[in-house]
């Protein structure tokens, strides 16, 4: 973050660089989040033995067990998980543990593409917004440096002395600019960075649309977990039971 963005940041102000490291700091813990979550999921899946479990629908079924289903609105919101979990499995045709395995395969491998993607984005991005935020400053502070300058040297220590952080913000965006042009003179790209910015920040939503519909599919994947969890405990505990009326 710029010197400027830091300052402003320390003192309670947002600006647009701190909202933007803000961003991709909350991007990077849900991209490792949401690869943690594919990684637990296959790592069940692949250890659950083909032939003896339940079908999907059977498992899909038990995906509320637990929950207080007296309450009318737990209800309600247990119909409206089911109907997703359903709605899932027929739109990628899984009918067995094989299938979902595979999907499971996909949204990896689907992953893994949007990360390739995403990464590169938001450092371009936060480039773009550091090389824009300086030239905002340059243009802010242009009047009272050109002012500088020009002024008699027996007066310009005082004028330096009382606008300083002005003064200083310019000579360090001038410099920041200097160094990204890299020795040309030709005019500083303001417009196209602009319009990159714009349109960058038009395909990241994109992406983002898809993390999101990631993050679904991985969702639904969890709860038919959670459904054959709860299967495997019921059938634990009538195993258990036949065994002590054995006993008896």
């Amino acid at each position: 973050m710029g010197v400027a963005a830091s300052s402003m940041e320390k003192k309670g102000k947002r600006t647009e660089r701190g909202d933007i490291n803000r961003e991709i700091a909350v991007t990077n813990s849900q991209m490792k989040q949401l690869k943690a979550r594919i990684r637990k999921s296959k790592e069940y899946w692949y250890s659950q033995p083909i032939n003896e479990t339940p079908s999907m629908l059977d498992i899909m079924g038990k995906v509320a067990d637990g929950k207080n289903t007296l309450n009318r609105w737990q209800k309600i919101r247990n119909l409206q998980t089911q109907a997703k979990i359903l709605m899932f499995l027929q739109q990628n045709s899984i009918t067995d543990i094989t299938s979902l395995v595979e999907k499971i395969e996909t949204i990896n491998r689907e992953y893994k593409d949007l990360a390739d993607k995403i990464n590169p984005v938001e450092r371009r991005l936060e480039t773009l917004a550091a090389h824009l935020e300086q030239c905002e400053i340059l243009q802010q502070h242009r009047a009272v440096y050109n002012h500088y300058v020009k002024l008699n040297p027996k007066i310009r220590e005082a004028y330096y002395a009382k606008y300083k952080t002005e003064i200083d913000l310019f000579k360090n965006a001038r410099d920041y600019i200097n160094a990204v042009m890299n020795g040309r003179t030709d005019p500083v790209p303001v417009k196209d960075w602009q319009a990159e910015q714009k349109k960058l920040t038009a395909y990241k939503f994109t992406l983002c649309e898809k993390y999101y519909s990631l993050q679904d599919e991985i969702r639904s994947v969890e709860l038919l977990r959670k459904g054959a969890d709860n299967i495997m405990r019921e059938e634990a505990r009538e195993a258990l039971t036949r065994k002590h009326s054995i006993e008896l």
